[in-house]
């Protein structure tokens, strides 16, 4: 396997991106809305006005899902975080495509 001098520039580039990176939680965030069980409540009616909007963060915990809601509090302290975390997985991606265009075009050059 051997890399040409962009594919080593890419690589520079992108542990540069991942050695900038900050601290990162793993798991997924989402913000949405509820309906609730109880039949005549606002989120029944027509339209419609649903509970919330909550923050949930899930993640696998030793093979498990968890799901914890944050506060406004929370969600304004850790959304850098989960950008962070966005990024990693983004750069990660990069690399690995970029070893695959690498690995392609050592196995094509073989006799």
């Amino acid at each position: 396997m051997e890399p040409t001098a962009a594919h080593r520039a890419a690589r520079d580039r992108i542990a540069a991106g991942l050695a900038q990176a900050g601290f990162a939680l793993p798991g997924t965030l989402i913000v949405r809305a509820y309906a609730c069980g109880k039949p005549n409540c606002r989120c029944h009616a027509g339209p419609p006005r649903l509970h919330g909007p909550y923050a949930e963060w899930t993640r696998k915990i030793g093979g498990t899902t968890v799901t914890r809601r944050l506060t406004p509090r929370e969600l304004t302290e850790y959304q850098p975080l989960f950008d962070n975390a966005k990024k990693l997985r983004a750069l990660l991606g990069e690399l690995q495509h970029l070893t695959l265009e690498i690995v392609q075009a050592d196995s094509t050059q073989e006799p």
